[in-house]
């Protein structure tokens, strides 16, 4: 399997050279460049091959938020925003530029190549703490109980006319960061039919992946 390219971006050069060095450790990347700012990143990712680029998100020129809208647009590289700050319009405005996941720093260095290749294989990465916090501004505060699904009548302004039973059941796991083979366990059908459901639900909404799918689950926005 070919080394998987990856762009470091940060503005602090301790935590650019030390991510370079962890990534280095494990077998399968290859950090292909460190820059300081998003403006940087964009630059490089245009005019070289970068399978997933790291973007802290408050940096000079231009920010991790910023770069991930325009790396989007004009290349092929997947973004994955790694950073310190956890506030809820970066964590909207990412993943509506389409980042394909947004990861806290304190993580391990494990959780973040694990991140790394989930993003690179095509799926996406909402932490479990991010997607707390989206929950609570949707709640006002509170935070949604991780219990049992909830009824269907709790999505909160999305349009149920739209959707199967099924499929509403699967947005409200989706909400909270269940795997399909986590899904496919809790009501007990196969994660194919988890996937194709999955499939239709993006249909039917336009979006393009299932972090989306949850913000919209929870705040019935399109984004």
């Amino acid at each position: 399997m070919p080394n998987i390219k990856v762009l470091i971006a940060d503005d602090n050069s301790f935590i650019r050279e030390g991510l370079r060095i962890i990534l280095t450790t494990f077998e399968g990347f290859e950090v292909v460049a460190t820059v300081q700012n998003g403006q940087e990143a964009v630059a490089y990712c245009e005019r070289h091959e970068v399978d997933v680029a790291l973007l802290d998100v408050r940096m000079p020129e231009m920010n991790g938020v910023e770069a991930t809208k325009l790396i989007v647009e004009r290349t092929a590289t997947r973004p994955l925003i790694l950073t310190t700050f956890d506030d809820d319009e970066y964590i909207r405005d990412a993943i509506t530029y389409g980042a394909k996941g947004y990861l806290l720093k304190n993580n391990n260095p494990e959780r973040i190549s694990d991140a790394i290749k989930t993003v690179y294989y095509g799926h996406n990465v909402l932490q479990d703490t991010v997607l707390d916090k989206l929950k609570s501004d949707v709640a006002g505060g509170k935070t949604v109980k991780d219990t049992e699904p909830p009824a269907l009548n709790q999505g909160p302004g999305i349009d149920k006319s739209l959707f199967t039973e099924r499929e509403l059941d699967i947005m409200a796991l989706i909400a909270k960061g269940r795997t399909n083979k986590e899904i496919s366990k809790q009501i007990y059908i196969s994660e194919g039919t988890i996937a194709n459901h999955v499939t239709s639900i993006l249909g039917k909404t336009g979006l393009t992946h299932r972090t989306q799918i949850a913000i919209y689950y929870l705040t019935g926005e399109l984004t």
